[in-house]
């Protein structure tokens, strides 16, 4: 009996030490997470996958008129995205089950517009069922999209099409096993196909699904799983499509305001100091610039220094990060995307090489009720349901760490107890160097993960001071680490007279190569400017001389120059600032069209020489907060100016969201002369912008 006793003593101290159950423990204060969402931020990184019709048609939003037919991947491979998942080391996949075309990637017994009708497996495939099983075997969790939007659906817009929208719904979350999240976009209504009507049908996306009945309907059925994005969601979209959070990160919302459509997507970055329900950010963004696969996107991956940047402002910003992987027409993540995955997981993996503050002498100013149950040891004993806590009314105290000897740091890792709550609203931290105290960090919010990159310090102690917070806090987890040095990719400008310049941060060399092989030490050393106006595809690193730590390599390709290229036609807008749109300068932008001269506003350019071109580009405005958004366009090109062929006319899809460099592909033809017209608008504007037009070559 008394072994039993002892027994049952020693597993209450264990459970004491593992959930800090103590009688004096410090009691929630304001809105607190689910297990369900703890358990999903504590996945941090995870894929999405874009693959669907719109992938064979090069579209990132088809109309709904496209053939299932179309659908036929060449060496579809699920497993392979798994892998490459799971090397990366994310946690899940999300896959796009149906996009806004109406497209679904299972055969549902609710439409023919799915796989069913398409040669993919001679129309017995079912690419969620295939996904599900590679997931399991990857020990990767599945997650779903499915549009509310249906540019197909004959119902749309009416209630029969909610009820089908629910029955699809239904099919997902009963025939995969477990869906970790389900995801919907916030993209509804619109012009579209539907069944034919060929129109424009509006809704309010607030009310039309009755969320909280379709909500109600997935809880019943698979409470396990997290809802994203539109209605009373667990998690919400951060805001913006680059994978970047605010440096003041909230898992609070004002979700009442929000569903009362007064609060602007904005503030999702930074979520509300005073927001009623838990409800934390997910930062999405693309390994590209497109969501779909586009082939001429194979040399615009993200760069090594973009996704390592995103990685600490989503994740280190108490995010989770969805990176979307758009799968190719094989069927396959491309190559170029999986050897960028490899890049940053070895950099993120350098990065958090050696922990360096487990060792080191802690004390703090306060402790709750001089409990060490509640100690500043629990910020480095490696448990993260430990924590170092302070008396309820103290908002305000230090923890210091010091080494046994100077030790050198670069970043620092902090982790509120987020089961409590999210309470710390200002901290700064210290180092000691040389005997003397200098600050190098002052931030704000903490939340479920901060990570910061700080300036290396050869410090003897580190010191963390809460300025202010909502209530006493709860602190689980501080990390250090001395990071190796990572030497940024160099930038490559050319501009429209063909000069390239080359740019890197100050100290450290440039190498390049104008013949399609990887630079080295050995290759050019860049000294200045230089002209080279022919087509050519350059190569460059930066190089830490000091230290002999090379960048990652930047590339840029450019087609013949642009020095001939005058714009020789306006509809409207200054004559005198026009050539701003073929400068070569992104930065630079130039506007037409007004509550005067209407949409639709038109550009005539001649290129100077005949050429063979198999797509143009259009750059929006990128500096300022209203960029003036072309949304649909027309393009024409001639020989002579005078007869004109219509090559491209649609949407440029999702640009409010992500206004980027926009690529549009068409078969090769001769041209000189370029007309560009401008018949849409983002917000029904009537004023528009251009950046700069370029083509294809």
């Amino acid at each position: 009996m008394k072994k039993i006793y002892l027994s049952l003593c020693l597993f209450g101290v264990i459970f004491s030490s593992s959930g800090q159950e103590f009688a004096n423990s410090p009691k929630p204060f304001g809105p607190v997470p689910t297990q369900k969402q703890i358990d999903w931020q504590e996945m941090e990184f995870y894929a999405f996958v874009h693959f669907s019709l719109n992938t064979f048609t090069n579209k990132e939003w088809g109309f709904g008129d496209e053939s299932p037919e179309l659908f036929n991947p060449s060496q579809l491979d699920v497993r392979q995205w798994a892998r490459v998942a799971k090397e990366a080391g994310m946690k899940g996949i999300i896959l796009v089950a149906k996009h806004h075309d109406g497209f679904c990637l299972w055969p549902s017994a609710y439409t023919e517009r799915s796989v069913k009708n398409s040669p993919w497996e001679n129309g017995k495939g079912d690419l969620v069922k295939e996904l599900a099983a590679a997931c399991k075997e990857y020990d990767l969790k599945l997650g779903l999209y499915l549009s509310p939007w249906d540019r197909n659906h004959p119902q749309y817009g009416k209630p029969e099409y909610v009820t089908y929208f629910r029955n699809q719904l239904k099919e997902l979350l009963t025939n995969y096993g477990d869906v970790f999240e389900m995801w919907f976009d916030g993209a509804n209504g619109g012009d579209g196909y539907y069944g034919g009507a060929n129109e424009t049908r509006k809704i309010n996306s607030l009310t039309y699904y009755n969320w909280d009945e379709t909500y109600k309907l997935i809880y019943d059925i698979a409470p396990k799983t997290l809802v994203w994005g539109v209605g009373p969601s667990e998690a919400r979209w951060i805001g913006n499509e680059e994978g970047r959070a605010g440096k003041t990160n909230w898992s609070l919302l004002r979700q009442k305001d929000e569903l009362a459509g007064k609060v602007h997507y904005s503030e999702f970055m930074s979520g509300h100091e005073d927001g009623e329900k838990w409800v934390p950010g997910e930062a999405d963004v693309s390994i590209r610039p497109g969501w779909f696969y586009h082939s001429v996107e194979d040399d615009k991956v993200r760069s090594l220094d973009e996704m390592v940047d995103i990685y600490y402002e989503s994740i280190g910003r108490n995010a989770t990060l969805l990176l979307n992987l758009p799968v190719d027409k094989r069927g396959l993540v491309h190559e170029n995307d999986e050897a960028r995955l490899k890049e940053l997981v070895a950099t993120i993996k350098a990065d958090f090489k050696k922990e360096v503050l487990a060792g080191t002498k802690v004390q703090a100013s306060n402790i709750r009720t001089n409990d060490s149950n509640f100690g500043p040891q629990n910020t480095i004993d490696g448990n993260k349901n430990t924590y170092w806590a302070t008396d309820d009314k103290v908002k305000q105290a230090s923890i210091e760490f010091t080494f046994k000897k100077p030790t050198a740091i670069n970043r620092l890792l902090l982790q509120e107890y987020i089961k409590l709550g999210q309470r710390v609203k200002a901290f700064s931290v210290e180092a000691k160097v040389d005997g003397q105290w200098k600050i190098i960090a002052n931030e704000t919010t903490i939340g479920y993960k901060r990570i910061l990159r700080l300036d290396r310090v050869m410090a003897s102690a580190i010191r963390v001071n809460i300025l202010d917070a909502k209530a006493g806090f709860v602190i689980s987890t501080i990390e250090a680490f001395n990071a190796p040095t990572f030497v940024k990719e160099p930038q490559i400008l050319r501009d429209k007279n063909g000069l390239v310049t080359i740019k890197s941060e100050d100290g450290n060399a440039i190498y390049y190569t104008l013949d399609g092989k990887n630079p080295s030490e050995k290759s050019i050393l860049y000294k200045a400017p230089f002209a080279y106006n022919k087509a050519v595809e350059i190569k460059a690193i930066s190089r830490n001389t000091k230290e002999k730590i090379n960048s990652a390599v930047k590339m840029a390709k450019y087609g013949v120059s642009k020095e001939k290229w005058r714009v020789i036609s306006i509809s409207s807008g200054d004559n005198k600032s026009v050539e701003k749109i073929i400068d070569g300068d992104a930065n630079t932008a130039w506007g037409f069209g007004n509550n005067e001269n209407k949409l639709p506003q038109t550009i005539i350019i001649d290129m100077g020489d005949l050429s063979t071109i198999k797509g143009f580009t259009y750059t929006p405005q990128q500096v300022g907060s209203n960029l003036s958004l072309i949304s649909n366009y027309e393009f024409y090109t001639s020989e002579d100016n005078i007869t004109w062929t219509k090559q491209s006319e649609g949407e440029f899809s999702n640009i409010k969201h992500n206004p980027i460099e926009q690529f549009k592909s068409f078969t090769a033809v001769k041209a000189r002369f370029l007309r560009f017209v401008a018949t849409g608008a983002v917000g029904n504007s009537q004023t528009v912008s251009i950046a700069e037009i370029g083509v294809i070559e």
